[in-house]
């Protein structure tokens, strides 16, 4: 399928390079990977693919800038993300375009992870010139505690494909607010909105070197290389739990600071008191955004058995309603999943959920021809059994399992080894009070399917991962506290 005019010209516009020290450059190697349009299978743009001694001179660059970005004022450091922020506003269409390209996702919704994305640069462009220390007498009235905040050093990020915009503006904007360098690792599959970002950021005035991006499809050569290194001082990652695990096994050998933002099996409770309509609009916003791809979708639907049949018939009828296609062309609802592994992994879960009980309401199929696509799909009455119940579904798919008690609907909510995200929806107040003391997840949404904000700290429990990113918490993750001691 050719591409149009005006998405030729935007890729053109795209650097094929590294970015290390303000350039971009090929690959040491020369080596190149392509990237593909997962709603065509198109190759639409070849890259540099990063070898492990340009992640390491990727470092060098981080380093040499670290001490002068982090003695530029905070003023300073605040214009230069809110200039970001003003830029990628004047070019949400190029943005919101690309992502589309790349990852799939509808147009409509990238133009929302624009807008979402952008408010890290301007949350963090506001906090940048709030960070607070304290002064204050010691008890014994010996001297006066001073306590201060230093940035953390120069960072690692490895970023997910599934919103390429936001998980990067969510990592880069508070480091660099706080004074830290960075090299940046996109996911393969959507390397190019994080290089398109960069080349804004030296816009709006990045100096070189404190923001180097090196995609590569040699992920973990690169990154064991980058998090033995002793001059590396903190690691962010947003993926899967087990990939997170290994890389703070890595990250233990220099005791790096870590941020990590893992796998979700978001609990999604509808009770009988609750109103049906409301509670739909929420799944659909919980469940089918990015097509079902997100840490934060609704995995698992609890729903009373008194409104459950009511529930499930409302969601069958507004999902047979989408329009699927082409997340690059107006007006689809669903687009392609990100690769054939998806879709596979996808039918897998279906299928399975069909095996231990559970009865297909609306899709349940692959979509066959070009591009990586999956009918969005309602299953109602699974089973405890269901490997639903225990792994990501990452797809379109909404599985419904019943309850009869408050107390079920607990137990089956935190049944689960992750504790990203939960939401409830219920009229009662007293219920809605219980439920924020009871289910073990680090966000939730109250009669509400959308708790993402730039200004609230985002992170889960248990293996969800640890440390915060957003809220006026999201800047301390790379600072590091001084207690100095004045006698008197």
């Amino acid at each position: 399928m050719a591409l149009k005019p005006n998405e030729q010209e935007l890729l053109d516009r795209v650097s094929s390079g590294l970015a290390i020290g303000g350039k971009f450059e090929a690959s040491s190697s020369g080596a190149t990977f392509d990237v593909h349009d997962p709603a065509t299978g198109d190759v639409i743009k070849t890259i540099a693919d990063a070898t492990v001694d340009d992640a390491v001179r990727a470092l060098d660059a981080a380093v040499a800038a670290q001490d002068a970005w982090a003695a530029t004022s905070t003023r300073e450091r605040s214009n230069i993300l809110r200039r970001a922020f003003d830029l990628l506003m004047e070019r949400k269409e190029d943005f919101a375009l690309l992502m589309s390209m790349e990852m799939g996702k509808p147009i409509a919704e990238a133009r929302g992870e624009v807008n979402y994305g952008g408010e890290f640069l301007r949350w963090f462009s506001e906090e940048a010139v709030r960070v607070r220390g304290d002064y204050r007498p010691n008890p014994e009235g010996t001297g006066n505690i001073v306590v201060s905040h230093q940035p953390v050093g120069p960072c690692y990020f490895i970023t997910p494909w599934n919103f390429p915009l936001a998980m990067a503006t969510r990592k880069i904007a508070p480091a660099l607010a706080a004074g830290c360098t960075v090299v940046v690792k996109p996911a393969a599959l959507t390397p190019l909105t994080t290089i398109f970002f960069v080349q804004l950021l030296e816009e709006a005035g990045v100096p070189a070197g404190v923001v180097n991006v090196v995609q590569t499809s040699k992920s973990s050569a690169q990154s064991s290389a980058l998090l033995s290194d002793s001059r590396l001082r903190k690691l962010s990652f947003t993926g899967s739990t087990p990939v997170g695990v290994k890389l703070l096994e890595a990250a233990a050998q220099n005791v790096l600071r870590t941020s990590m933002e893992l796998g979700g099996n978001a609990p999604f409770v509808v009770f009988e008191d609750a109103d049906i309509d409301a509670a739909v609009e929420g799944a659909m916003l919980a469940k089918f955004r990015n097509i079902g791809q997100a840490c934060t979708a609704a995995n698992r639907i609890i729903v009373h058995e008194s409104v459950a049949d009511e529930f499930a018939a409302k969601i069958a009828e507004r999902v047979n309603k989408f329009s699927i296609g082409r997340g690059a062309d107006e007006g689809n609802d669903i687009g392609a999943l990100v690769d054939g592994k998806a879709v596979a992994n996808t039918a897998r879960l279906v299928a399975d959920a069909v095996d231990t009980g559970a009865t297909v309401v609306a899709g349940g199929e692959i979509i066959e021809g070009a591009g990586n696509f999956f009918q969005p799909t309602v299953i109602d009455k699974l089973s405890k059994q269901s490997a639903i119940m225990r792994e990501e579904i990452f797809g379109p798919v909404l599985g419904i399992i019943r309850f009869s008690t408050e107390d079920e609907a607990v137990e089956i909510a935190n049944n689960t080894e992750y504790g990203l995200v939960s939401y409830v929806f219920t009229e009662n107040l007293a219920r809605g009070q219980r439920m924020i003391e009871k289910l073990q997840s680090g966000m939730m949404g109250l009669n509400t399917g959308l708790v993402s904000n730039a200004a609230a700290p985002f992170g889960g429990m248990k293996q969800s991962g640890v440390g915060r990113e957003g809220g006026f918490e999201g800047i301390h993750e790379f600072l590091a506290t001084k207690y100095t001691l004045i006698p008197r």
